[in-house]
This record gives C-alpha cells, sequence and structure tokens, in this order.
C-alpha cells in the first residue's frame, strides 16, 4: 500500500496543489525528505509562475502525476545541508529551478547538459530516486541535491530574480549556444512575454542589437522605452515584415501559440538562425526551400545545465538583470492562472510564499 504524501516521508510540509485536470490549486498538506547528505534544504521565499505550470496543472503536456505542486522557478534561504555539502551553508539565498535530478554518467551529464539528460528528474510532477513523485515550489520548504542548487548573489532581488531560474536560463543558453552574443550582432525577439521581455534584458547586456517582433503594435512603446529593444516590427504589417527582411544574424522565438515561420526566416541574413524555446502544442508547417536558399538554420533549446544556470544568474546579477513581475500571495494563486491564459501579466507572476503560505493546521 503506498504511503499518503503526508506520511511518505519523515519532515511535514505544507503547499497548494491541483487533484485533478480542472488544475485548481488548494491548500495540501505532504512531506519532504530528511536532508540528506548532498541535501541542501531550504526555506521557499518566493516561486514564479511559469506558463508550463499551468500546462501541468492542468495534464495538457499528457505527463501530470496528481496531486500536484507546481513550481519550478524557487528561491529561498538555506536552513539545513548535509554532512558533504560543500558549496552552501545555512543561512545562504539559494534557488532550484526545472530539474532535481539527473543521472550524472552519461554524455550529456559529462558535458554539463544535465538539462539534456535521458533520466534528468523535473522539479515537480516526476518519480524521484527513490520513487517518490517530486513536488513544486508552491509550498514552504524545498530539499535537493546540491547539484541543481543555484546561488543567488546579494544584489539580486529574490523575487525578481525567481524567473530567470526558467525564463532567464530558457533564453540566455540559446543566445550564447547559437552564438548570438557578439557584440553589434542584430537579434530578433518574438513575442514580448515571460520569456521574451527576459530574452531583450539578456540581449542588450550582452552587447547585441535587439528588435521585438510581436503581433501586437500596442506593446511598441514598452519594447523600446522600458526594455530598451532597438527597433519593434509588427509582424502583421507585411510593409514593415518585407522592410526588415535579410536583416538578422538570429531569432529567439519565444511563442507557444501557432504561428507560421515563412515570415521570421525571410527576416534572416543568409546563414542567420531560427531558434525555437517556445513549446507549440501542434506542430508547425516548416517551408524548406527558404531555409536551403540562404543555409539557415532552425533550431531549438531547453532551459541549460546547471554549470550555466549559475553563470547566467551571475551574469543577471552584473547586468542588473530581473524579471518583471507582480508580487501575489498564495490565494491568488488561482485567479492569476486565470489571467495567465489571456497573457494578462507583465510579464510574470511571483508568489510571495514566505509572507502568505500559512498551513491550516
Amino acid at each position: 500500500m503506498a504511503k499518503s504524501p503526508e506520511l511518505e516521508h519523515p519532515n511535514k510540509a505544507f503547499g497548494w496543489a491541483a487533484r485533478d485536470t480542472s488544475g485548481l490549486l488548494s491548500p495540501f498538506n505532504f512531506s519532504r525528505r530528511v536532508t540528506g547528505e548532498k541535501d541542501v534544504t531550504f526555506k521557499v521565499l518566493f516561486c514564479g509562475i511559469c506558463h508550463s505550470d499551468l500546462h501541468m496543472v492542468k495534464n495538457e503536456w499528457g505527463s501530470s502525476i496528481y496531486p500536484l505542486i507546481p513550481g519550478h522557478e524557487i528561491v529561498g534561504v538555506v536552513t539545513e545541508v548535509g554532512s558533504k555539502v560543500q558549496k552552501f551553508k545555512v543561512g545562504d539565498k539559494v534557488g532550484v529551478g526545472c530539474m532535481v535530478g539527473a543521472c550524472h554518467s552519461c554524455d550529456n551529464c559529462d558535458n554539463h547538459l544535465e538539462n539534456y539528460c535521458p533520466k534528468m528528474i523535473l522539479t515537480y510532477s516526476a518519480k524521484y530516486y527513490d520513487g517518490t513523485i517530486t513536488y513544486g515550489g508552491y509550498s514552504d520548504t524545498m530539499v535537493s541535491d546540491e547539484h541543481f542548487v543555484v546561488r543567488i548573489p546579494d544584489n539580486l532581488p529574490l523575487d525578481a530574480g525567481a524567473p530567470l531560474l526558467c525564463a532567464g536560463i530558457t533564453v540566455y543558453s540559446p543566445l550564447r549556444f547559437y552564438g548570438l552574443d557578439k557584440p553589434g550582432m542584430h537579434v530578433g525577439v518574438v513575442g514580448l512575454g515571460g520569456l521574451g521581455h527576459v530574452a531583450v534584458k539578456f540581449a542588450k547586456a550582452m552587447g547585441v542589437k535587439v528588435t521585438v517582433i510581436s503581433t501586437s503594435p500596442n506593446k511598441k512603446k514598452e519594447a523600446l522605452e522600458h526594455l530598451g529593444a532597438d527597433s519593434f516590427l509588427v509582424s502583421k504589417d507585411q510593409d514593415q515584415m518585407q522592410a526588415a527582411q535579410g536583416t538578422m544574424d538570429g531569432i529567439i522565438d519565444t511563442v507557444s501559440a501557432q504561428h507560421p515561420l515563412l515570415p521570421l526566416i525571410g527576416l534572416l541574413k543568409t546563414q542567420g538562425k531560427l531558434v525555437m524555446v517556445g513549446a507549440p502544442e501542434k506542430p508547425l508547417e516548416l517551408p524548406v526551400f527558404p531555409l536551403l536558399m540562404g543555409r539557415k538554420l532552425l533550431g531549438g533549446s531547453c532551459i541549460g545545465g546547471m554549470k550555466e544556470t549559475q553563470e547566467m544568474i551571475d551574469f543577471a546579477a552584473k547586468h542588473n538583470i530581473t524579471a518583471d513581475i507582480e508580487v501575489i500571495p498564495i490565494d491568488y494563486v488561482n485567479t492569476a492562472m486565470e489571467r495567465l491564459l489571456k497573457t494578462d501579466v507583465r510579464y510574470r507572476f511571483v508568489i510571495d510564499i514566505g509572507n502568505t503560505l500559512k498551513s491550516s493546521n
């Protein structure tokens, strides 16, 4: 007989969980494991709401395990470390992103690419090494192997820094890997949401010329004046798109809705790169001829390894890069999910776990 979540581990814990595909979150008593010799336990202070949390609470990707506690943009303060932990001590500011485990023996793991390990363990709704289910950051405490814990520099605010653990690394990694990080280059960012607004900030800090590509003309002022983009294209405006043909070294496409790729491929210079980081549910149509005629590349990228995630957080702290956030109490979380569905947020909700998550016990 499987133990109830409350009795599975020795340490009592409390969070908000979805129980079924309605996705409705409500208070939930569960338990966390004892701090192992290589584990870091921390009190959760803030947790960002990622678009994937919305998909997962409703099982839209078919992999959800209920009860489900979402949250993989988790930051807080260390309360206990295991006897063999070397990088962290009690009182340190830390974060955990999208993963909490990997095999540590495959080629990907050897190359600091745990995010591409076939046995990578997600921070929530996945099976951990001991067979128990992982629970995310909409909760009061977190326990993680130190390998998957990120140090948060003192000058990076915890609330606005939290979304970088998913949104930040999701855009930082492809900018670096695809070589779109050289000063003077011209990079397009498609979609100005949670991912897009952070992509603009990272690219600008790397010295790149940035053009935001959006379906919404009303985002122009925001993109140019607030986020510091160099130019703005309305993707539905054929004259604007035509005028920008062949001008970009690369494009980071953050859109997770159905959208045509042909106009974007047209914006690329010869040997330009279109990199997908959004995840549309249905396949997109890919016209091949335009790729052939300019030796163009269509690629993808998914978060980043732990070494690069730490590098990204340190870079963000150095250049004062944070997400633009709306801080909410935990009991607003279901309303926040509804608003996220309508993209009614600029640009990331962050739950104030430390001050608003209170156990009903």
